[in-house]
């Protein structure tokens, strides 16, 4: 994604709520209000989340993956389609690895289930609209387990011109992958968190990627997962 992040000074994330249930609609609005952010719109389906988000500038969009008529990665597609920078966190009741696939593939920068706190929520927000990728404990590692299952048995091989990681690089890229912050990857590799932020910078520039979902999303389509480092 290449849109504008969200700048904290200039006030409070940008929410677009996006399920066809109305009574879980209003509590989410009423969870993510209450922390501060700037709910802007809702909407029942995703062809009208689509319709909002053009004459709505939104920075996230907390969207349930089973909508009505345009549904699930298509309307992740669209809306991305629609507002390039726009960040999506699916808030869904299914943790169904197939969905939590399609999802990260069409562009989704987190995934939490709708059994997860009102606290888990509003972190998970505040975490995709800085740029984290969010899942919700356990989704990461079944994903990225699939991937690199997917690529073995593919027996893709690296190209000549690929961009070459070091080790600590690829060992961070695992960990970004996994949802962990700068700090926590930092804490779990005894690093600063001005090194980590280094090796991120370094492999974005390598990778020619923008911010870290992209990274995860370059690291589950290479099947990198999150092995013991």
């Amino acid at each position: 994604m290449s849109g504008a992040q969200p700048d904290a000074a200039a006030g409070p994330a940008r929410v677009l709520v996006v399920d066809d249930h109305p009574i879980w609609r209003d509590a989410v609005v009423r969870d993510l209000a209450a922390a501060g952010f700037d709910v802007r719109a809702t909407a029942g389906d995703g062809e009208q989340a689509v319709r909002i988000l053009a004459g709505v500038p939104c920075d996230i969009a907390v969207l349930d993956l089973h909508l009505p008529g345009l549904s699930g990665p298509a309307a992740i597609k669209a809306l991305l389609s629609a507002c390039p920078g726009l960040r999506i966190l699916v808030l869904s009741a299914s943790g169904e690895q197939q969905d939590v696939l399609d999802a990260v593939k069409a562009g989704a920068g987190g995934y939490l289930l709708k059994s997860a706190s009102s606290a888990e929520l509003v972190d998970a927000a505040r975490r995709t609209a800085a740029g984290d990728a969010v899942f919700t404990p356990g989704l990461a590692a079944l994903v990225l387990g699939e991937y690199r299952r997917l690529a073995e048995r593919s027996g893709e091989q690296e190209g000549a011109d690929t961009p070459r990681l070091t080790e600590r690089e690829t060992q961070v890229l695992r960990l970004v992958a996994t949802g962990l912050t700068y700090r926590q990857i930092a804490e779990r590799l005894v690093l600063s968190h001005r090194t980590v932020q280094n090796h991120v910078q370094n492999t974005l520039a390598k990778l020619q990627l923008h911010n870290r979902v992209e990274l995860v999303r370059y690291a589950l389509d290479n099947g990198l997962g999150d092995e013991d480092d």
